[in-house]
């Protein structure tokens, strides 16, 4: 399945096709998703479908918050008391990080000079807490006669504008509708807000607000289609309204990315209209359009902005991919792109880009446009067989794919592309993914913001999840160097590449989940993420890190998840920790998290439920949403940080900073060099000013990357500055990359049998998955006395063709032999699945394939056992597992090699090991008839009531094994 990133992996594991559920979003590495793609451009995030705990919506300025009742709070609470420790009953008696023990919090009073710890305590690396309480500028209103209402949608409108929209619903689980909404509106920045139910109709349910992305004063709220289908329009922030009849039912929006009037609305019974009235007016434009796969033109790739690109599906089932103009959309002027049918869902048009997928002889081919040429097919590194994608990114007229292959189960290969989005190269391997609340596939790597070609990813090392760091797009990776220090100023020992920092990256809709990471594009140095310490990746002992040089190095701020706002370019750190419990405190840091201070928000603690904080590039207001108890009406506190600066920012408050990688300033082919604010003065910066200066530098070998298609070549890192040096060397002519041993070698015939008619011509397809092929020599032995040698491997991708004179059973070999090693392989003629035939419950139960000829190259092993209704895939000959339950367990194992699959089945019994425990002490062994179709007998060995029956080759074995047989049992 082709996806873009935040799209689901299969219709029937997406969510709710509503309103509140559909606008599309890109969810990217950044905390929380953002508007995608130019060409998808939504006006408020989806709903959040759990009782959220905490949210911070730092860049959209929109927010959905969601409130349960007592049940569910209660669940939230126990799912995460885990991870929180109270002191006393007062969930405001709380230690440094709001969540350290009494006598830590002594230990920081004192100044962090005494407590445990090995080695010698540095006070100057240890996180400082100010534990004087300062209080905040705040208000507080409370949205009356709204208090058994469970759902709020909150947008800041534009930017200098201080109006604030709420929309607040009663959604009854029960009947699976809205019953009751009031819509509420601040002019002053959330200090005081008014109900305007009387002016969009005292009876009207509204079910959705939507705010123009390219124009914030246009607002448009939809009214419940179990009511009535309208649109309510407004051109002045939300002031007054005008009221539209329609006459289809609405079931998600699409604004364009430049016109502020132009937008798409996908219908119910999946139909697809256009405006160019901002909603006054509406046309079809297509019938049996496929949900989620439809997108506005991308200026600069189109020449006509109100082109749209679609997906829909013929009479006959199939999907096509069509564009055509959002007025005149008829039979006539519609285009079709890509020749033929595509697989359903898989159409994704971002940036200049088009992709599509088309499954052909049971595996997926991808296509691309680049800038809207003819589709060309992706292409991976020779071998790669891909059975799942996900288009991360196409930033710099680059794309950044994530791969799922076939012998890969819960982790993806990430791969780069040229500029076409053609040809790729393997970035790096085996990416942690799992599974979000709707299905969708989330996967590990998170950009960076602020700094081009920074990732972090979370990569699988022998059952191990390791966090490693590329700052030059995947060319380079290596693991996080841990603190020097604990919270407390106490050395931590740990010694790469053994203990390392790992880092939480999962993105989801659902910004209450454990694994929070931040960055901001306007304070590129700082990095504020949860994690832990030691050899992997752990979801218990979380502590919060923040890095304030781009991830060189870190510092531990809190012993607990906490989450993170960034005001005023990110010279202002907030941080208000994840609990269940009400709170009226947060932490601000002037120093990029050295240093925190305590500050009251509100006299009353609050069940936080989100926060929004002030749009704009200053970010200095915050409204925190919450409410005292499960029944009461929400509470909106207005917090107002410009008090707590003294003034504004001069030019002597700054200092350079020079962004580097381990000490190495040339980054992507550039020197930068930013200005930070000075940690000890307390000035507001007001706008960010961006890097100071940027130059180029010198080209060196670490500036190409190692291009592995059908042969090794180097190639710029795309989107690299750099000049001079070594490029002409390594792009004036195709360069060789260094060699590389053979590796991956299998032999597999064209048609996928072993057997071939005398005379007639057999084909041999001769695979290396790696190695220098241009200088490799490749021997084959045909097994009749006739052999063959190749120079490379490239003049044999047509197969090599041999015709067998004599009757007979022949073993083919391959050897394939380089200046840096070898690799052997023959074709697989038989499996052998070798496991116990009885054990007990819980025991652990080794199965191994044993294959002749034994060295047959690389294989794929798919083990099918117990009641899986999904195999395990495996490149190992032997697995182990336990079966729970009493029982006959039938296992099975196919070992694929190429084109042919063998496979072989046992049956193996289960007992509980009870029954084993109180054995007799004496067992009976009672030859039987003997088997007339095998050279032994069939015998029953008899131990605590169980009959085995078993075939042996010699008599005198009998008794032998019926003693081992108890001994492994018991």
């Amino acid at each position: 399945m082709l996806l873009a990133p935040g799209v689901c992996s299969s219709l029937s594991s997406c969510p709710p096709q509503h309103p509140s559920s559909t606008p599309r979003w890109t969810l990217t590495p950044r905390g929380f998703p953002h508007p995608g793609p130019l060409g998808r451009a939504p006006a408020t995030p989806p709903p959040l479908f759990r009782r959220p705990l905490f949210a911070v919506a730092p860049g959209d300025r929109a927010l959905f918050l969601e409130r349960a009742g007592g049940s569910k709070a209660s669940v939230a609470t126990a799912a995460r008391s885990g991870r929180r420790r109270r002191s006393g009953t007062d969930p405001e008696k709380i230690v440094p990080g709001e969540g350290a023990s009494r006598s830590r919090r002594d230990m920081l009073k004192d100044g962090g000079q005494q407590g445990l710890g090995t080695g010698a305590r540095d006070p100057d690396k240890a996180t400082r807490f100010r534990m004087e309480e300062l209080k905040l500028t705040s208000t507080t209103f409370a949205l009356t006669g709204d208090s058994a209402h469970n759902q709020a949608m909150v947008h800041w409108s534009g930017h200098n504008s201080s109006v604030i929209l709420i929309l607040t619903k009663l959604y009854d689980y029960n009947l699976g509708s809205i019953t009751e909404s009031s819509l509420w509106r601040s002019t002053d920045y959330g200090t005081t807000y008014e109900k305007l139910n009387d002016k969009v109709g005292l009876k009207t349910i509204l079910s959705y607000l939507y705010v123009c992305p390219t124009n914030k004063r246009k607002i448009m709220l939809l009214t419940d289609p179990e009511i009535e289908s309208s649109l309510l329009i407004s051109s002045d922030e939300g002031a007054t309204y005008q009221k539209y009849r329609l006459n289809f039912y609405i079931q998600s929006l699409l604004f364009h990315p430049k016109q502020e009037d132009w937008i798409l609305a996908y219908s119910q019974d999946q139909k697809l209209y256009s405006s160019a009235e901002f909603g006054r007016r509406w046309q079809l434009i297509q019938e049996s359009v496929v949900p989620n796969r439809f997108y506005w033109s991308v200026m600069g790739s189109n020449k006509d902005p109100d082109l749209v690109h679609l997906e829909a599906r013929t009479m006959d089932g199939h999907s096509i991919y069509l564009t055509c103009r959002m007025q005149n959309c008829t039979e006539t002027n519609r285009n079709k792109p890509f020749p033929g049918y595509i697989d359903p869902d898989s159409l994704i048009v971002q940036d200049d880009y088009v992709f599509v997928q088309l499954t052909s002889g049971g595996r997926p081919h991808y296509y691309v446009s680049y800038r809207r040429s003819p589709f060309a097919q992706m292409k991976l590194p020779k071998y790669a067989l891909p059975k799942d994608m996900h288009v991360i990114s196409t930033d710099e007229n680059q794309v950044f794919a994530a791969v799922q292959e076939w012998n890969q189960n819960d982790t993806y290969n990430l791969y780069i592309s040229d500029t076409r989005g053609v040809y790729f190269t393997l970035a790096l391997e085996n990416v942690q993914s799992s599974r979000g609340p709707e299905g969708n596939v989330m996967i590990d790597l998170y950009e960076v913001a602020g700094i081009k070609g920074m990732f972090l990813a979370n990569k699988k090392i022998d059952n191990q999840v390791k966090t490693f760091i590329t700052y030059n797009k995947g060319r380079d990776w290596r693991l996080l160097q841990a603190p020097d220090a604990d919270l407390r100023g106490d050395p931590v020992h740990c010694l790469l590449p053994y203990c390392s920092l790992h880092l939480h990256l999962k993105v989801s809709e659902n910004p209450y989940t454990s694994g929070i990471i931040a960055s901001r594009d306007t304070a590129p140095s700082i990095i504020v993420a949860s994690g832990n310490i030691g050899s992997e990746l752990s979801d218990s002992d979380i502590s919060m890190f923040v890095s304030s040089d781009a991830g060189n190095t870190w510092r531990q701020i809190f012993e607990e998840e906490h989450s993170i706002l960034y005001l005023d370019q990110g010279g202002v750190l907030v941080a208000m920790k994840h609990t269940s419990l009400p709170i009226r405190h947060l932490w601000l840091s002037f120093d990029e998290g050295r240093s925190w201070s305590k500050y009251s928000f509100t006299s009353i603690p609050l069940f936080v439920d989100g926060v929004l904080g002030e749009p704009g590039e200053e970010t200095l207001i915050m409204t925190v949403f919450g409410h005292f108890s499960h029944r009461s009406e929400w509470q909106l506190v207005k917090v107002d940080y410009k008090s707590i600066f003294d003034r504004r920012c001069a030019e002597e408050d700054y200092r350079p900073w020079q962004l580097h990688s381990q000490g190495e300033a040339c980054i992507m082919g550039a020197k930068r060099i930013y200005k930070k604010r000075k940690s000890e003065r307390k000035c507001m910066q007001g706008k960010y000013a961006g890097a100071m200066e940027s130059e180029p530098c010198v080209c060196t070998e670490a500036d190409f990357d190692c291009h592995w298609v059908y042969w090794p070549k180097y190639r710029k890192v795309v989107s690299n500055n750099c000049t001079d040096g070594v490029r002409e060397q390594y792009t004036a002519k195709p360069q060789k990359c260094p060699g590389k041993a053979p590796r991956g070698l299998r032999i597999v015939t064209a048609d996928g049998k072993l057997t071939a008619e005398q005379g007639h011509n057999v084909t041999l397809m001769v695979q290396l998955e790696e190695g220098d092929v241009q200088r490799t020599l490749i021997q084959v032995d045909f097994g009749d006395g006739i052999a063959v040698s190749y120079v490379n491997l490239s003049s044999m991708e047509d197969g090599i063709k041999h015709v067998y004179q004599n009757v007979g059973i022949f073993r083919v070999t391959v050897q394939v032999d380089n200046s840096l090693g070898s690799d052997s392989a023959s074709p697989l003629e038989h499996v052998h699945l070798s496991l116990p035939f009885v054990t007990t419950k819980n025991k652990e139960v080794n199965a191994t394939a044993v294959l002749w000829p034994s060295q047959v190259g690389t294989l794929t092993y798919v083990w099918w056992y117990g009641n899986n209704t999904e195999p395990l895939i495996t490149l190992e000959g032997s697995i182990s597992f336990k079966f729970t339950s009493e029982g006959m367990n039938t296992i099975t194992v196919q070992v694929s090699a190429g084109n042919a699959i063998l496979q072989d089945t046992k049956t193996i019994a289960v007992y509980d090991l009870k029954r084993f425990l109180q054995l007799r002490q004496k067992e009976e062994v009672k030859p039987d008839v003997k088997d007339p179709h095998a050279e032994g007998y069939s015998v029953t060995c008899i131990i605590e009531g169980l009959s085995i029956q078993l075939l042996y080759l010699a008599r005198f074995c009998i008794l032998a094994l019926c003693l081992v047989l108890k001994k492994t049992l018991a």
